[in-house]
């Protein structure tokens, strides 16, 4: 079975590599934990799929979940690799909390695009914008 993904918004981040410089202050022993008020019913099934960052209403990066660990303080961590895998941008809407993304509507990695995967990221935020990539 393929594995299902969640999406997420980074709050407070206008730029791929704000976000970037956010997550490599967070991580901790290779990951990073994300806090969510509500336990995903489908838990089980997020093992192993990815967290996909949304950043001005587009999907721009991805982590890989680990785990889902309690707190002290009722909520749940999403824990994730420390690994922060820029993707090429795809249109979706901002939305409170997380949502559920069907592996076939994930977006692809840049490994699986000629080159992009090479471009710096202020030139692929260009290039992205004036819709050539």
């Amino acid at each position: 079975m393929s594995p299902l993904h969640l999406t997420k918004v980074a709050v407070g981040c206008a730029h791929v590599e704000t976000f970037a410089r956010r997550v490599a202050t967070r991580v901790r022993d290779g990951e990073l934990r994300v806090p969510t008020r509500m336990r995903p019913k489908r838990m089980d099934e997020l093992v192993g799929g990815y967290l996909h960052w949304i950043i001005k209403h587009r999907i721009v990066a991805r982590q890989q979940i680990l785990r889902f660990d309690d707190r002290k303080d009722g909520r749940v961590d999403i824990v994730c690799s420390q690994d922060l895998e820029i993707l090429p941008p795809l249109s979706k809407r901002a939305h409170q909390g997380w949502r559920y993304l069907a592996d076939d509507d994930a977006p692809k990695g840049m490994a699986e695009h000629d080159g992009v995967a090479d471009l710096p990221p202020h030139l692929y935020r260009e290039l992205a914008a004036l819709m050539l990539i």
